[in-house]
């Protein structure tokens, strides 16, 4: 149980270089239940000013995630408040079974690095009726997560809900079975995304985005398996994480640019089994036309779907 409030140091000097990563950190439990109506403030103004996404003059380091849970098993997060963490607020590794409900997590949308509930190697995970505002994903969806059911949450402002990113220095990875299930976004740079390196390996399949609400998302619906965040220019690679089996279905709502829908996908590992179904995203103040835009995206749409997604092939 978790009653009143904890704080974490304010100060940098605090922390040491062999405990960096981990504020509060649960490893190796069976059976552990977090609830209680707590809260966990990561206190992390000075982390974000120093960080060189603030200022790109600043050496690049690592900082906090406050709250981590690693290896463990039948696990309950509930009613829990996390805020203003160093970094990631909610880390879920190499778990399973786990349950995460009535979660609150709030940090400014200025936050850099802010990930809410980052999920990396675990599986079977439920993650229900959460409210969720920071800077930068509302869910990060890694390498190893298996069987993942999203259901009832609003997210906004932040990075929108992410799988990915994969594939990252060459590296393999594995990603199935994820539903997202009842998500409002609002005013989120993303929306359904899934994010991919150039040269990685491995699959992300099995894939369902659906019941989703947006309003003022600047990139609704986006597969990016050229993604770059890099000083300099990532090279092209041949390899690619390869995408399949992935569904957009009834989601509706308002973005901030004119396109709606982006598909770029590999030219050497294509996107296959890409469908859209009941589809309808509008401009958030009206006038101009849609845009959607396809690369190497093998799809298919269902029922209505606005904007066109390009040219459909199967």
């Amino acid at each position: 149980m978790i009653e009143g409030t904890l704080v974490a140091p304010p100060k940098r000097s605090y922390w040491i270089e062999d405990t960096i990563r981990h504020w509060i950190l649960f490893r190796s439990v069976r059976g552990l239940t977090v609830t209680d109506g707590g809260t966990i403030d990561g206190n992390g103004k000075i982390w974000w000013q120093n960080s060189c996404k603030v200022n790109t003059k600043l050496p690049c380091r690592q900082a906090p995630t406050a709250l981590t849970f690693y290896s463990c098993t039948n696990l309950k997060v509930n009613n829990l408040e996390v805020l203003n963490s160093q970094q990631i607020h909610i880390s879920m590794e190499r778990c399973s079974n786990v349950r995460m409900s009535r979660l609150s997590i709030r940090a400014p949308g200025t936050s850099p690095n802010t990930d809410d509930i980052h999920i990396t190697h675990s599986k079977d995970v439920k993650v229900m009726d959460c409210a969720i505002k920071t800077g930068d994903d509302c869910m990060s969806i890694e390498d190893g997560t298996e069987n993942l059911h999203v259901k009832n949450i609003v997210c906004g402002p932040g990075h929108g809900i992410s799988i990915g990113s994969l594939g990252d220095r060459n590296s393999q990875a594995q990603v199935a079975n994820i539903t997202i299930d009842g998500v409002r976004l609002h005013d989120t740079t993303n929306g359904a995304r899934i994010k991919i390196w150039q040269g990685g390996r491995g699959y992300a399949k099995n894939i369902v985005f659906k019941n989703m609400i947006m309003d003022n998302v600047r990139d609704p619906i986006i597969i990016d398996q050229n993604y770059c965040d890099s000083a300099t220019p990532c090279t092209k690679q041949k390899a690619a994480v390869e995408v399949s089996n992935v569904l957009f279905k009834n989601i509706r709502g308002t973005r901030a640019s004119r396109e709606a829908i982006k598909l770029s996908c590999s030219k050497a590992v294509p996107c296959h089994g890409i469908a859209l179904h009941n589809v309808r995203l509008t401009l958030k103040r009206g006038g101009g036309d849609a845009k959607s835009t396809c690369q190497n995206a093998k799809r298919r749409k269902l029922g209505t779907v606005m904007p066109q997604p390009c040219s459909l092939n199967d």
